[in-house]
């Protein structure tokens, strides 16, 4: 047997080594247009910020390498540039002199992968404008950085790339702005999670130009000018492109292939394509989203593994299946880590999902050891079973540890209720004896059983301002003279059964604490007297925080330096 690959790094370099491991005789060929045929995708903004200073490490196998282990020809810099399903066959480019040739097949693998989105606008072939995708993408700009040593940069999107460049360039002491078209960030987490992250962004020097679009480049001097919408623009010495990705299928495309959503390649849960034995995998193929059903676009590299696993098996004559993506993510961003698995609001707005969702505030470990810090769990469940649909986690450490915990709960069709229960390992260096896991399952269960109602932050501005209702604040004085919700009653949570007689039974009383915990019990303590009690979900610091970033003017000039000018 011979199977052919076209592409290497995640989902073709683990078809390759799974086909040896499950066929010693078959005869592997892998073709790689680039000069590396596996390397560390995700580890390529670190060399640039210096955080990765080997460039060996990138590197993950090499054609030699592969040659004696595996078995398996590699061949660098051959681009497959037609496919002929009719005589099996593909046409190969040799990029070294240009030359073609022929090479035949009895099964083929797809995994050319994704490519960065270069928008059709004024400027954009501009020198220095770069992307980041490859290696050499990476020995380019890392070049560039070292030879012309950039003082400002504009990262265009806020997505993955974007926002690990914008790190990197300010460990380099470069002044950095990121312009996103969104109101936000990091679209696999919702807007009043992304605004924790805007303000950490802000204080860390980076300046965000949100709701902004780029309109065109043109030269400034020996710099680069960035233009945006509004007649503005910004001078920097170099510009990254991270606006994200559009499947490659190209060669599919030309082979009669089907294809699915924005032109990726559609396949079976056997990775199997509409045409028999080529199969596809990694971020150029539709998916099923493992929650909702529906076909998506999820290019991460974690499924892209298990992609060419799975090819490699079916095409061994095992019978493997693919049963979907959820999307788990996760970002270093300074210090801070944010993370997503399953359905974001958005998401679960657009595939016609009921959902409800809870916000906690919980530290990473036992407060009374020292370190602890705090994260910000919103769980997405279902209103009428309490499945969990979704998390999104905003923090520093002990995230990438919780957000894990979630996945594995969605993927196994768990409860709000089985997070109550679950019994996760506990010492006061690394969590508490009520994990934060637990807690977002307390907390959602409460909410399932109707011993709590809530309100969101999204919530305040539509209550009534006729006095119908009560808003009450149950925190310290203190807490309350440093800001509070205008209108707001103030009575402390343990001064509350002293005061029950000024507060009205017959008006709902909307009630905020810090984070949520005091004021829950506050519900309980007036529920048990009668009165009908809300309890604002995330708190006052949740609500604050979203109103600040909603008022944040970033047009003046940037905090380094760098202005934007109409």
């Amino acid at each position: 047997m011979k199977v052919l690959i076209i592409g290497g790094v995640a989902g073709g370099a683990t078809a390759a080594a799974r086909l040896r491991r499950l066929d010693e005789k078959a005869e592997i060929i892998i073709l790689e247009r680039s000069g590396y045929v596996s390397y560390a995708n995700c580890g390529l903004p670190y060399y640039i910020g210096g955080t990765i200073q080997q460039e060996g490490a990138l590197t993950l196998q090499t054609p030699e390498s592969f040659k004696r282990r595996f078995k398996v020809d590699v061949r660098v810099h051959h681009e497959a540039i037609a496919i002929h399903p009719d005589q099996k066959s593909v046409t190969v480019r040799r990029l070294s002199d240009g030359t073609t040739y022929e090479e035949s097949y009895d099964k083929l693998i797809l995994s050319p992968g994704a490519k960065p989105i270069r928008p059709n606008l004024p400027g954009i072939d501009h020198e220095k404008i770069f992307t980041l995708r490859s290696v050499e993408d990476t020995f380019q700009i890392h070049q560039f950085v070292n030879q012309k040593a950039p003082q400002t940069a504009v990262i265009v999107g806020g997505g993955f790339i974007g926002l690990e460049m914008a790190e990197n360039l300010t460990h380099l002491g470069l002044s950095v702005t990121v312009v996103e078209r969104l109101n936000q960030v990091m679209s696999p987490i919702d807007y009043d999670m992304a605004c924790g992250v805007h303000s950490y962004l802000r204080n860390k020097g980076i300046n965000l130009l949100l709701d902004t679009s780029v309109e065109g480049f043109g030269p400034n001097g020996s710099g680069l000018r960035t233009l945006l919408d509004g007649g503005r623009h910004l001078d920097a010495d170099m510009v990254i492109l991270s606006i994200g990705v559009a499947p490659e299928t190209h060669l599919a495309k030309e082979a009669g292939l089907k294809l699915g959503l924005r032109g990726s390649i559609s396949v079976n849960d056997r990775m199997e394509t509409s045409i028999p034995d080529i199969y596809a995998v990694g971020d150029a193929v539709e998916v099923r989203n493992f929650v909702t059903g529906m076909e998506t676009l999820i290019p991460l590299a974690g499924p892209a593994n298990k992609q060419g696993r799975i090819a490699a098996d079916n095409i061994c004559g095992r019978d493997s299946r693919y049963n979907g993506s959820q999307g788990s993510s996760v970002l270093k961003l300074f210090d801070m880590t944010v993370a997503a698995t399953g359905l974001n609001e958005n998401a679960a707005q657009k595939a016609g999902i009921p959902f409800d969702k809870v916000v906690t505030f919980s530290a990473n470990h036992a407060t009374y050891y020292p370190g602890a810090s705090n994260m910000t769990i919103k769980t997405l469940f279902d209103p009428q079973n309490g499945k969990i649909l979704g998390a999104q986690i905003v923090g520093f450490e002990g995230v990438d540890k919780r957000i894990d915990v979630f996945a594995t709960a969605i993927r196994a069709h768990m409860t709000v209720y089985d997070l109550a229960e679950l019994e996760l390992s506990y010492a006061p260096p690394y969590s508490s004896a009520k994990d934060p896991v637990n807690m977002a399952g307390y907390v959602a269960s409460n909410i399932l059983d109707g011993l709590v109602k809530q309100y969101h932050w999204h919530d305040v501005s539509s209550l009534p301002k006729d006095g119908s209702v009560t808003l009450l604040d149950v925190r310290t004085s203190a807490e309350y003279a440093r800001g509070h919700i205008e209108g707001t009653l103030h009575i402390p949570v343990d001064d509350l059964r002293e005061h029950l007689r000024e507060l009205d039974p017959q008006k709902p009383i909307y009630i905020n604490c810090q984070s949520g915990l005091r004021s829950y019990i506050a519900c309980r303590i007036l529920s048990g007297y009668g009165f009908d009690c809300y309890n604002l979900s995330g708190g006052w610091r949740f609500y604050e925080l979203i109103q600040q970033d909603g008022s944040f003017d970033a047009s003046p000039a940037h905090p380094c330096g760098m202005k934007i000018e109409k």
